[in-house]
């Protein structure tokens, strides 16, 4: 009684449950009948399925071993009897386990005597007795319920057993159960012997299901003796059964088997007196293998491989159904579990990935690639854990396995060349064709529900095949059809407008052929169907496809896609003869007026009837006709009316036709791809005059044009850095002279109609904005400024604004890079008459290197990094003087390049304890659209492991590459770079010898200008003296004796800087009639070009006088000193002086960056400081000082700034402060690890970069800093600091402005007080800039604000060549300021406010050579034009002889006014501020100044 007392209490199934229904006469049970209590044993013996699974039989398809092979064939067994074996079994393979020296298992199934035993030899149970249950070791874990050793959770075991049943159960479901065991450490065994029940015997038998048992006698042993066996009867009549059937015998086999592999060639594993033929577990794999064959041709492959002391993995084919055979610590886990899915989903994910990239249309996923494995696991895994007790599932999550087996990547390549990825390619191809069928047309002479479709009316019909669908490029194409089906009737056309280029169906994805409904629509109006043969077209609706799209490479590339889908699932379509047609239109009309007309179909075409012209141009006129749209109706019909002269047929020749056809679109063919581009020749095209066009001409001769835009589109030139729609743009700006600010959607109209660019305008507004955009990761240098909300580093400059509600204009830098007196250099392009773009820019550092670029074209793709520019400055410096180059790495800090925050935060999500196996425990994230701040946290366990594997490798900071550097070089030709040197070196030989030409040019200019003035003497001369008669003579005749008596001849056609090629108007000119010849740049008969001397009949009355004859040869004296000091420059000298420039700028911008950052780290350091007080501040009593406002950046800064009201004062922008890039990354302190460490991300400096192993992949991008305003209760301390903060943003313009603003500040008076630009008061921190004449009666020109801004000029302040007066002079101006209205001055009113009169401060300095009685306005100048383009300028430019432009900054010597240059005002720290007042005098006029954003002066 004592041992049932000691079992724990069971409840019964059987509780809560209503009695049975009786047949007989119904008897009330009583509730103790009704209510039991059962003891755990009776419990197993009641409800066995609970613990060793069902005790009926079941029918199964199972591996069984018989005739000493595997067969795998439907048997019939008990799963509970055969899992009283098993756990014996399993308690044999654990003691390997326990006991490594273990090296015998011997198992005996004796049918006849329905006996089964068990041996192994090695560490033995305990004969010892428990000192708490007071019995022996062996009885206690044979016979008594719920006692193991594997209850300590804290030991990582290896071993089957785990809770407390296992043997016991085998005990219980037996006739008889003998347990011997031999203790060489107690030198104590339980003896072998078979005798009855209740006898004296030395060994301890139970019986009657582990009801009783005898008394063990124990005997002595050897020492060397250590050993256990096991012998049981299975209590048959409990299975239903009477005797051990064959089924069952050979499923027991078949597990001595898996014990056999499992343990392998240490153990050796004996199976009645017989070895089993198993020494490793690839031997044993091999067993299936090879029993396998009978249902294949032959064995199929497999590819084994041991990760470690734990995993065995195995590999191989299945046949359309997923297979595995696993061991978890001896245990077979015959439906698998967690470690089978942690192996094969590694493999699966794997050979996805690689079939999908073989071929996209397979869209394979991962339980498609599981469903042709075999897997075979035999791994061993720290305390298992089951689904059940009868362990044929294991449950344990992977991170407790307790080791990794991570397959190695040449294991998974040779999975992948098993056949697995041929069979998936199969299937995908199956399922892909059984989806498309659904698509599949038929030939019926009505369809609908196809919008937009125009049917022939005899379609589908007895006459089908003389029906011809029109395909067009859009609806206004399908619009041009349908008028020309006027002239041919609409019976046998049919018309069906495409939706922009068609799918390229060898590189699509199954869904993406399925879900393409225009695919579906051409199936179905065609009545093609999938696969099918195609000897003829009287099977389909229509007997002939046309092609008609525009006549640009993107309608060369619609025909192309719609050839490769025909020939992709229909190639024997296009052998048949005239199937396929292209309908062509004219590219170019020349129209005479006598009404001839000539169409050209080509570019090369009309240019060479163009030059055969010679000099009987005249009386023709050209258009061009890019797209069907621009043809009228009637000229539709015509097309139409002419059918065989525009309908070209498609002709299939040989097998080079379907070859060229997959050399153009079929990605097995990239390699080919490229050296078929690389053969290309400029000139190449199509001979449009040909009735028929072979296949491979067309991809050859056409299409190949197309490839070669869409790669130049792509992938950048060596020579800029820039791409053709981004060097679109910059001539735009270049030749708007784009300093005042205009709306992105508007500059793109203007880039549009000024570049002749034919894509829509929404991808133009997208480069404009990436031009301009200067977070980091972007670009270095940003051509354009962003003014506006152009996108944050958060997600990669895709939260910009619309386009039309941002602002942007050239930087002041870019004129540093690309310099003016290169643009005469550039060789222009033509396109439709009208002059664009050069072919590349020629900055004076390879652009390239500093901003990046990133493209996939035909053929190639490129990626180039971002550099320093410093470093790129420096290593031509290093080859200017003869020295090695430096090497180069990415310039980069924080997140690998193009990596945004948000992304970072996601990954950082996925790999925190929200998931499984999390690195981290969490994170904080303190970033803003600038600054990437995040705060990691970690165990003290994942650091470690961490720093092991390598802090930048395992949180994903070294992504970059640089193997990928494809390039145009300065010929047009792609080329790969190794390295940045290499591109660097190439540049610097052509940039040198640009200097060479450079400077040739500018002497030529110079020495242009010196004969241009000597011609001007003589001409004024000569007219003063009556030599020459202008009045009342015919022009071609003065034009002779200009040249006779001018002598010297100045003429453009001996200066052989031919800037223009021949533009549109100019051919247009030609061909006109004789009496508009002399407005042309043409030849006269005595050979004297009508332009040679326009610039002195050009030249005003009022200056052919002496005096200016004395100043003419002031002029040419200056040029003569210019000539002499450009002699003595090189080409060498030239390029260091433009790379000193540049550096200036960039260390001007560094000093920016470097206060801002400071400001901002102040910032972020007061907001974490004074979060935790915010709520206990009380709020100020005068809101005017609330300054507390945390500004993140200059917008904010500026609001702060306007807050003050004590005025009515209206403000213009403020200046603009140049967002600043930091230099440097904040370094966070080192975590502290204790209890869960937090680690921060560190920010890299370019220090570090020199100590790691690898190329940091962070971006040549700087944070942009947050000003910041102290809250300080002294409204002149703020004022000050304020000050401090704003001279920090004065930056020069142009090289060429520098110049002129020190010449103008010079002429201030010292001793007259400087006043501020935003000249602050005590009590108010706000400017005010005024204009008060110092005549109030004398009139004034009315001023384009457009084109000049009115400045007060500053006292120069030592270091500074700007920005605000120092600090300490800040309270001169303690007054508050008037309001400025437009009208009549008030004196008093300024001088209170403590400004001077602008007369006043623009009065030049006493030696200064300029008659005081002159008005002296100043206006900001052009960074890149020396002219202004204000009215002023246009006046003086009306009344004075035009001239060249000698790049000085000195200003024009006009005889009504003199203008001077002020300092640009800086960048407006606010886009929204209100737009300036100027007060006026008395006699200024009040009408408007024309405002628009495109009044422009074209260069």
């Amino acid at each position: 009684m004592a041992i049932e007392k000691r079992r724990p209490l069971q409840t019964s199934n059987a509780a809560n449950m209503e009695p049975m229904p009786t047949a007989g006469p119904t008897t009330t049970k009583t509730i103790e009948e009704m209510y039991q209590k059962k003891s755990q044993l009776e419990h197993i013996l009641l409800r066995p399925d609970t613990y060793i699974g069902s005790i009926e039989k079941h029918t199964q398809t199972l591996w069984i071993y018989e005739s000493d092979r595997m067969v795998h064939r439907p048997i019939t067994f008990v799963p509970g009897l055969y899992k009283i074996f098993d756990e014996i079994l399993v308690n044999a393979s654990d003691n390997k386990q326990r006991d490594p020296k273990m090296d015998s298992v011997k198992v005996v199934i004796d049918v006849e005597e329905n006996c089964i035993s068990v041996y192994n030899n090695g560490d033995g149970v305990p004969v010892e007795i428990h000192q708490e249950e007071k019995v022996y070791v062996p009885e206690l874990i044979f016979g008594h319920l719920l006692t193991s050793s594997n209850y300590d959770d804290t030991e990582k075991k290896t071993t089957g057993g785990r809770n407390g049943y296992g043997a016991k159960l085998t005990n219980i479901f037996s006739t008889e159960f003998i347990i011997e065991t031999a203790d060489g450490r107690r030198q104590k065994k339980y003896k072998q012997a078979l005798c009855l029940i209740f006898c004296s015997c030395s060994y301890q038998v139970f019986s009657n299901n582990m009801g009783n048992k005898s008394e063990p006698v124990i005997s002595k042993c050897k020492e060397s003796e250590n050993w256990t066996k096991v012998t049981f009867k299975p209590d048959l009549a409990k299975f239903n059964m009477t005797h051990l059937e064959d089924d069952v015998v050979a499923l027991m086999k078949k597990r001595v088997i898996d014990l056999a592999g499992c343990l392998g060639k240490s153990v050796k594993v004996e199976l009645n007196g017989s070895r089993v033929p198993i020494k490793s577990f690839a031997d044993y794999v091999n067993l299936y293998l090879v029993s396998a064959t009978k249902s294949t041709p032959e064995k199929p492959p497999s590819y084994h491989v041991k990760a470690n002391d734990r995993w065995e993995i195995c590999v191989s084919l299945s046949e359309g159904q997923f297979q595995q055979v696993s061991f978890v610590n001896g245990i077979a886990t015959t439906k698998g579990g967690t470690h089978v899915d942690y192996i094969t989903n590694q493999i699966t994910n794997y050979v996805m990935n690689f079939v999908n990239k073989k071929n996209k249309n397979a869209n394979v996923k991962a339980h498609n690639v599981k469903n042709y494995l075999w897997v075979f696991v035999n791994a061993l895994i720290d305390n298992p854990a089951f689904d059940s007790q009868t362990k044929e599932t294991l449950t344990l999550r992977q991170s407790s396995f307790g080791t990794k087996c991570e397959l190695s990547q040449d294991f998974l390549k040779n999975v992948t060349k098993s056949g697995i990825v041929e069979s998936l390619l199969s299937w995908a191809n199956f399922k892909q064709t059984k989806d498309l069928k659904k698509s599949d047309g038929t030939k019926t002479e009505k369809i609908h529900g196809i919008e937009k479709l125009d049917d022939a009316n005899k379609a589908g019909g007895k006459e089908s095949d003389k029906c011809t669908l029109i395909l067009t490029e859009g609806d206004s194409a399908k619009a041009l059809a349908l008028a020309g089906l006027a002239a041919v009737g609409r019976d046998y056309y049919g018309v069906f407008p495409l939706r922009g280029k068609l799918l390229n169906v060898r590189e699509a994805t199954s869904k993406q052929l399925t879900e393409n409904k225009e695919i579906g629509f051409i199936k179905q109006i065609l009545g093609l169907q999938q696969n099918k043969e195609y000897n003829s077209v009287k099977s389909l609706r229509y007997g002939h496809l046309m092609i008609m799209t525009d006549q640009d490479h993107d309608g060369s590339h619609i025909k192309g896609l719609l050839i490769n889908f025909i020939h992709s699932y229909w190639p024997s379509l296009l052998k048949v003869p005239s199937f396929l047609i292209e309908f062509i239109t004219p590219i170019v009309k020349a129209t005479h007026k006598n009404g001839t007309q000539f169409s050209f179909y080509t570019i090369p075409e009309y240019e060479s009837w163009k030059e055969s012209l010679t000099g009987n141009a005249s009386g023709w006129s050209i258009k061009y006709y890019k797209g069907l749209g621009t043809s009228t109706s009637k000229e539709g019909r015509d097309y139409f009316s002419n059918l065989d002269k525009h309908r070209k047929d498609f002709i299939w020749e040989d097998d080079q036709d379907g070859e060229a056809i997959e050399l153009a679109f079929s990605k097995k063919k990239i390699e080919e791809r490229k050296n078929w581009l690389r053969r290309f020749e400029p000139g190449t095209h199509l001979d449009q005059t040909a009735k028929f066009i072979k296949y491979s001409d067309f991809v050859n001769k056409e299409l190949i044009l197309f490839s070669m835009a869409d790669l130049q589109r792509s992938i950048p030139s060596m020579v800029d850095g820039l791409k053709p729609g981004q060097r679109k743009i910059l001539f735009c700006s270049f030749k708007r002279n784009f300093v005042k600010e205009a709306k992105v959607a508007q500059f793109s109209g203007y880039v549009s109609e000024h570049s002749a660019y034919h894509h829509g305008e929404q991808s133009l507004a997208s480069t404009i904005i990436g031009m301009a955009q200067d977070y980091v990761g972007s670009n270095n240098i940003n051509l354009l400024q962003p003014n506006g909300q152009f996108g944050t580093r958060n997600y990669g400059g895709k939260d910009h604004a619309s386009a039309r509600y941002i602002f942007t204009r050239l930087s002041p830098i870019t004129r540093f890079l690309f310099h003016k007196d290169d643009d005469d250099l550039l060789a222009y392009l033509n396109e439709d008459g009208q002059i664009i773009e050069p072919t590349w820019y020629m900055p004076i550092i390879p652009m390239v290197l500093v901003n990046g670029s990133e493209g996939i074209g035909t053929g190639w793709s490129s990626y180039i990094p971002n550099y320093n520019p410093k470093d790129i400055i420096a290593n031509l410096k290093h080859l200017l003087n003869g020295e090695n180059m430096e090497p180069m790495d990415p310039w980069i800090m924080e997140l690998p390049v193009r990596r945004w925050t948000q992304d970072y935060k996601e990954f950082l999500e996925s790999i925190s304890s929200r998931n499984e196996d999390p690195l981290i425990e969490d994170f904080n994230m303190n970033c803003d659209d600038v600054t990437v701040d995040f705060d990691i946290i970690l165990t003290e366990e994942n650091l470690i492991r961490a720093k092991q594997e390598g802090l930048l490798k395992k949180f994903k900071l070294t992504t970059i590459s640089t193997s990928n550097m494809h390039l145009f070089d300065p010929k047009g030709v792609i080329k790969k770079y190794d390295m940045p040197e290499q591109i660097l070196e190439e540049f610097f030989h052509l940039r040198l010898e640009f200097y060479e030409i450079r400077k040739k040019f500018l002497l030529d200019k110079r020495e242009m200008e010196l004969l241009k003035l000597e011609n001007k003497v003589r001409f004024i001369l000569a007219v003063v003296n009556g030599d020459i008669i202008v009045s009342n003579r015919k022009r071609a005749d003065l034009f002779v004796e200009l040249q006779r008596k001018v002598q010297k001849s100045a003429t453009m056609s001996n200066w052989p800087w031919r800037l223009r090629t021949l533009t549109l108007e100019k051919v247009q000119e030609l061909c006109g009639d004789r009496d508009r010849l002399i407005n042309t740049n043409i030849v006269s008969r005595n050979e004297v070009q009508i332009s040679d001397y326009e610039y002195l009949l050009a030249m005003a009355i009022g200056t052919l006088t002496l005096e200016k004859v004395q100043e003419l040869c002031g002029d040419r004296d200056r040029l003569i000193k210019e000539v002499e000091d450009l002699r003595k420059e090189t080409p060498r000298s030239f390029w260091m002086k433009d790379l000193d420039a540049l550096e200036r700028q960039l260390n001007e911008l560094e000093k920016t960056d470097a206060q801002a950052e400071e400001l901002r780290k102040k910032l972020r350091s007061k907001a974490k400081g004074e979060a935790a007080a915010k709520a206990s501040r009380q709020a100020p009593k005068n809101p005017r000082k609330d300054n507390r406002r945390k500004a993140s950046n200059a917008e904010s800064f500026a609001e702060t700034i306007s807050t003050s009201s004590t005025s009515a004062m209206e403000v213009e922008k403020a200046p603009e402060v140049v967002k600043p890039k930091s230099r440097a990354g904040s370094k966070k302190p080192p975590a502290k690890v204790c209890p869960a460490p937090k680690y921060y991300l560190p920010f890299y400096s370019r220090k570090d970069l020199s100590k790691s192993d690898a190329a940091f992949p962070f971006a040549y991008q700087q944070e942009r800093p947050a000003l910041v305003l102290n809250d300080e209760d002294d409204s002149d301390d703020e004022v000050l600091e304020l000050k401090e903060r704003l001279a920090a943003y004065n930056l020069e313009s142009s090289p060429d402005q520098s110049a002129a603003m020190e010449t103008e500040l010079a002429k201030v008076p010292a001793s007259k007080k400087e006043p501020s630009k935003r000249n602050a008061t005590q009590k108010k921190p706000l400017a005010t800039v005024s204009e008060i004449s110092d005549d109030d009666d004398d009139d004034k020109d009315e001023v384009d604000d457009e084109d000049f801004e009115l400045e007060v000029l500053d006292v120069p302040v030592t270091g500074k060549k700007g920005g605000r007066k120092p600090a300490a002079k800040a309270k001169a101006a303690k007054a508050p300021a008037a309001p400025k209205k437009r009208g009549a001055a008030n004196k008093q009113q300024a001088q209170l406010s403590g400004q001077k009169l602008l007369t006043d401060m623009l009065k030049p300095a006493e030696n200064s050579g300029i008659s005081p009685e002159k008005k002296v306005r100043k206006m900001r100048e052009s960074p890149f034009h020396k002219k202004s383009g204000s009215v002023l300028g246009r006046v003086n430019e009306a009344n004075e002889p035009e001239e060249e432009n000698s790049g000085s900054a000195s200003t024009s010597a006009s005889t009504e006014e003199t203008v001077g240059v002020a300092p640009s005002r800086a960048r407006p720290l606010r886009v929204n501020r209100k737009q300036t007042r100027y007060v006026l005098s008395d006699s200024e006029s009040e009408n408007p100044t024309d405002d628009s954003d495109f009044d422009e002066e074209e260069a």
